[in-house]
Parts: structure tokens; C-alpha cells; sequence
């Protein structure tokens, strides 16, 4: 069975990142961008690393330019604006395609394996990915990292 500890994806700093490194973790994977009327989650997603990160969870945000060329930025001003607008210090992914032709196979992974499975509908869906590396969750991009129901299905998936 594939999980999410069979992926390499390539940071923003351009070095090739084996997901196998994050066994044992509980994974949000959310595709962003700075454009859109969505990317004041950053802050909340920024929260939640920080907060539950010492339990063993982790953000990992994968920037995309599919939704409104809504992320139409180099890797180098992805990483400035977050760590400039919003402290980001989770790992952020370098740019990639989760949507449509030349779709990243991790995103064509999760994009399968989630219930209900699809393509990604917009900037700053959530996949919730457990220690096993299997997909637990997947929320949609007005659901905040805020919310109730995201971080119930946090707790859960850290036990």
C-alpha cells in the first residue's frame, strides 16, 4: 500500500526531501498561495505547527500556481513573503502542480487515497495524513486551521 512515506518532493530551498523522514509524524499537507483570499490561514497554520509540533505534528505547505495564478511567485519570494508576512518556520515544499496536466504524483496520491477522492478544488485544501503515512482527513480551504473540526481530527490522528 502506498503512503506518504513513498514520496520525494523538493523543499523551497531546492533540495530533494524523502517523505520517508516523516514516519512516526501526523501531517497536514495544504497547498497554498500569497494571492488569495485564503492565505491569512498561513497565521493559523504557523499556530498549529508551533502548538503541536513537540506531540509529533507537522504543516507541510506545497505552493501552486493552478488556482487563479493565485501563487505566481519564484520559490525565493514564496519563502520571503511567508517568513516575512506570516513567521512561517514549517517546511514549505518548491512550487508544484497538484492539479490537472502535470500533476505531481504525491498530489495524484492523495488526491486518490482521500475520502471523498477528487481533484483539489482550490488554494489551501488540507490533507491529514496519520504516523503511517495514510490519509486520515481532508478538509476544504474554508475550513480553518482554526476550527474545531480540523483539530479534533488532529487529536485524533496523534492519539
Amino acid at each position: 500500500m502506498t503512503t506518504l512515506h513513498d514520496f520525494k518532493l523538493y523543499a523551497i530551498d531546492g533540495t530533494e526531501r524523502d517523505l520517508a523522514v516523516l514516519r512516526g509524524k501526523t501531517v497536514l499537507v495544504v497547498n497554498v498561495a500569497s494571492r488569495c483570499g485564503f492565505t491569512p490561514q498561513y497565521k493559523g497554520l504557523q499556530q498549529l505547527h508551533q502548538e503541536l509540533e513537540p506531540r509529533g505534528f507537522m504543516v507541510l505547505g506545497v505552493p501552486s500556481n493552478e488556482f487563479g495564478a493565485q501563487e505566481p511567485g519564484t520559490n525565493d519570494e514564496i519563502r520571503s513573503f511567508c517568513e516575512t508576512n506570516y513567521h512561517v518556520t514549517f517546511p514549505m515544499a518548491a512550487k508544484i502542480v497538484v492539479k490537472g496536466a502535470g500533476q505531481n504524483p504525491l498530489y495524484q496520491w492523495l488526491t486518490s487515497a482521500a475520502t471523498p477522492p477528487g481533484d483539489v478544488q482550490w488554494n489551501f485544501e488540507k490533507f491529514l495524513i496519520n504516523g503511517r503515512g495514510e490519509v486520515v482527513g481532508r478538509f476544504g480551504s474554508s475550513v480553518s486551521p482554526e476550527s474545531q473540526e480540523l483539530r479534533s481530527a488532529i487529536q485524533s490522528a496523534l492519539g
